[in-house]
């Protein structure tokens, strides 16, 4: 049998298994309502009245948002500069944040009550909501799960990002350096109906089998047709966002719109928490020889890809060397924390790279360009680009010791006791 077939085969059992497993964990209070109702019907209990719609604080513009942007007055934001990193950061991590709360109000069907919260986050900074992107969940657990519990599950729409359009206080003219629009992208959303799908797209990224998953290709379809639609030079005036799982989203999008020969845009790109599976997130940096044993797997992995790929996968090497000088003009933002798994990767990437190529530059320009999921795919003949391969960024990194390293809301506060930002440019070739 191909092995192709049988590696497929085998990534499609563990989906099986593990849309299985959260299908139940989320909805097993309706199951066991559904068997106990199937035992015998329970005594009659008074019906309460509804409850009212519950208002999360962390979803209030005006209780968590950033309190430096505001005025003394809570409705009102300070005069907005563009040329100011902090400002820019600031903004688009609230637009990130207004898509989540799209999607919250939805699930709670607050869209069109006096109670919805999510514009605040995009008014606030004189941005109109252009249209919502949004798409079913692809996952076959949630084709089925109405026939399971009590939800149309298999046919919502769930809401995964926006797309804002700046509007100029007063009619006055736009910033040379401010966005005419900006995409954004939310991450995961936990205790929500979409969680299933989001948790999907995650293992799929842990994988590197996401590029082809329905809300990527979703998004960079409908990202083509914007660009399309407004007939912007260059695409120098729209900016992406997006934070986590979002992050790779964006990520995607803006990496297909340089690879694009037709297109070659240049977007600039706020990645906020970006996932990156690395082993060297798995290391602990303060224990002892943790530094000496990363440099050592480091330095022995890069010997070892760059040995493979000379001698094995000249083609692959070749592939991706290309890609690599195809997408390195494009720069874009990533926001990491150290302490933070899940994006860690890319702080560990870049500084061995650069390590490396001190060294041994000829090691490195050829290991930095393959990854070992890749090659594995290569040897099962199933070669595609590299979803997160990344030539060049500007790395932004939090190295704050208090606070959720993965959290959102760490990225639109001004440097102070849980935003230590420091800064570093990575260009390729070095």
């Amino acid at each position: 049998m191909d092995k192709g077939i049988i590696f497929t085969f085998f990534l499609h059992c563990v989906f099986f298994l593990l849309h299985l497993f959260f299908l139940l964990y989320i909805h097993a209070n309706n199951i066991l309502e559904r068997f106990m109702a199937w035992k015998g019907p329970a005594p009659p209990a008074p019906t309460p009245d509804p409850p009212l719609p519950k208002l999360d604080s962390d979803e209030d513009f005006h209780i968590t948002g950033p309190r430096h942007m505001m005025t003394i007055s809570p409705t009102e934001t300070i005069e907005i500069d563009w040329d100011k990193e902090e400002h820019r950061r600031c903004i688009t991590a609230c637009l990130v944040r207004g898509t989540y709360v799209l999607e919250s109000e939805r699930t709670k069907s607050r869209e069109a009550s006096d109670d919805t919260r999510a514009p605040a986050w995009w008014e606030s900074f004189h941005f109109r909501k252009l249209c919502v992107l949004e798409c079913e969940c692809e996952c076959v657990f949630c084709q089925i799960g109405r026939h399971i519990v009590d939800i149309d599950f298999g046919r919502q729409r769930f809401i995964y990002g926006a797309i804002f359009e700046y509007v100029p206080p007063g009619g006055s003219p736009r910033h040379p350096s401010a966005p005419s629009y900006v995409v954004a992208f939310r991450g995961t959303m936990r205790r929500d109906a979409t969680t299933v799908g989001d948790m999907r797209l995650n293992l799929r990224i842990l994988l590197n089998a996401h590029h082809s998953c329905g809300r990527f290709s979703h998004a960079r379809e409908k990202v083509r047709e914007f660009l399309n639609s407004t007939a912007i030079p260059n695409g120098g005036l729209v900016w992406m966002a997006g934070h986590s799982l979002g992050a790779s989203i964006a990520l995607d999008g803006g990496r297909d719109m340089m690879a694009q020969r037709e297109l070659n845009l240049n977007i600039p790109t706020f990645l906020f928490n970006p996932p990156h599976v690395s082993l060297a997130a798995a290391f602990n940096n303060e224990l002892p020889m943790a530094k000496v044993a990363k440099i050592v797997v480091t330095s022995s992995s890069y010997f070892f890809k760059h040995g493979l790929g000379t001698v094995l996968m000249k083609r692959h090497k070749e592939d991706m060397g290309e890609q690599f000088k195809q997408l390195s003009p494009w720069i874009p933002n990533l926001y990491v924390h150290r302490r933070d798994f899940i994006c860690k990767g890319f702080i560990d990437y870049f500084e061995q790279r650069e390590q490396m190529h001190k060294l041994l530059p000829g090691v490195a320009a050829s290991g930095t360009t393959l990854s070992y999921r890749d090659m594995c795919l290569f040897l099962f003949g199933m070669h595609k680009e590299r979803p997160h391969l990344l030539p060049s960024a500007m790395l932004w990194e939090n190295q704050s010791s208090v606070g959720n390293p993965h959290e959102l809301r760490q990225w639109w506060l001004p440097q102070g006791p849980e935003l230590v930002l420091s800064r570093k440019a990575y260009k390729w070739p070095a």
